[in-house]
């Protein structure tokens, strides 16, 4: 006949074994939420200028060369 018998766990241990498993996946979906949330408010000129212009290696990109003479308003 088996024994049973009973291990309790610390709220702890729980905690911590639910963060490393979802961690990994959480932040893959965080990952890719966020680019895009990037590039679908990418045409919006307060995150064009309040943001993506100042990224180091990317804002070349998002400057606004239109000269003012061109823009209607």
């Amino acid at each position: 006949m088996s024994q049973l018998t009973f291990r309790s766990t610390s709220p702890y241990a729980l905690g911590t074994t639910l963060f490393k498993r979802w961690a990994p996946t959480l932040g893959i979906w965080g990952v890719g939420v966020g680019a895009a949330g990037m590039f679908l408010l990418s045409v919006t000129p307060v995150v064009k200028k309040g943001l993506l212009v100042k990224v180091p290696l990317l804002g070349s990109y998002y400057e606004d060369k239109i000269p003012a003479s061109d823009m209607p308003f």
